[in-house]
């Protein structure tokens, strides 16, 4: 199966997706679909890349990813378990003209958060206790859900997932090699990577490379691995407070600590000593 773009399976007629994910590790390879995603993180943690940017996920999240932006779950190893509760849906899944209603134009500014995927930060509980209650609901209840889960975060303070989506949707030859980057890159983030390697690994010059990821994630490939590294440490130093600054480093993928030092303080604003 190929993973971009990658299909959600639904019943025949169903406009709304009720899916339980609970396994050692979340499906972690990149992938987009045209349904937005609404999901709670019951259990697990992990790094969780959006379009162009490193987030991490937690248990008792709720994150919204919006349609056709690439995205992965990469569980941490150390979970015990992994449990996530989504629903799928699309803008048009109850027809062309239904979120034009009236009496739904508040859940416009829903549409506009998820189109670059958002995290909300109010009113966590009592998303919680409704996406709890979609396993025995049924599929009018489910509906009724739902609806009220947009209510919840049109009201919600949020942050948004990612600064930049490619405005394309990946074909299959494209998605296998940004899969295939992304993989590389979460999977060997700790050693050292060159642009010659991770060339190789998207079967491409080292220059033509350059431009074609930068095209797609409106940032450098070192800028991006740079990122991934610096939330990966940041991980470390509020977890392993017995590491030293220069082995969390090391950890992290940076032979050299003062340009982990220097790369930190750009990213996070403040030098790792003081974050620790």
């Amino acid at each position: 199966m190929k993973v971009l773009p990658f299909i959600i399976p639904k019943p025949e007629r169903g406009g709304l997706i009720y899916q339980v994910d609970k396994v050692n590790l979340f499906y972690d390879k990149l992938h987009q679909h045209e349904e937005i995603q609404l999901s709670f993180i019951l259990e697990g943690n992990g790094t969780l890349v959006v379009g162009d940017t490193i987030n991490n996920f937690t248990k008792g999240e709720v994150l919204v990813i919006g349609s056709n932006i690439p995205h992965v779950f990469k569980s941490d190893k150390s979970s015990q378990e992994s449990h996530m509760l989504t629903l799928f849906f699309t803008e048009h899944s109850f027809g062309e003209s239904f979120f034009n209603l009236e009496e739904l134009k508040d859940i416009q500014t829903f549409f506009e958060r998820s189109k670059y995927g958002f995290r909300p930060q109010s009113h966590i509980e009592e998303m919680k206790n409704l996406f709890l209650k979609l396993e025995k609901a049924s599929k009018l209840n489910r509906f009724i859900i739902s609806l009220q889960l947009l209510n919840c975060m049109v009201k919600s303070d949020y942050t948004s997932l990612s600064s930049f989506v490619y405005d394309k949707k990946y074909s299959l030859v494209e998605g296998d090699r940004m899969r295939n980057v992304f993989e590389f890159t979460l999977n060997n983030y700790s050693e050292e990577i060159s642009l010659d390697t991770v060339s190789k690994v998207a079967n491409m010059t080292k220059n033509a490379f350059c431009k074609y990821f930068k095209k797609r994630t409106n940032k450098t490939y070192i800028q991006f691995l740079n990122e991934f590294r610096i939330e990966k440490a940041s991980k470390l130093l509020k977890e392993k407070s017995d590491y030293s600054i220069a082995e969390i480093a090391y950890m992290s993928g940076f032979r050299n600590i003062s340009n982990f030092n220097r790369v930190f303080k750009k990213l996070k604003g403040e030098t790792p000593s003081k974050f620790k």
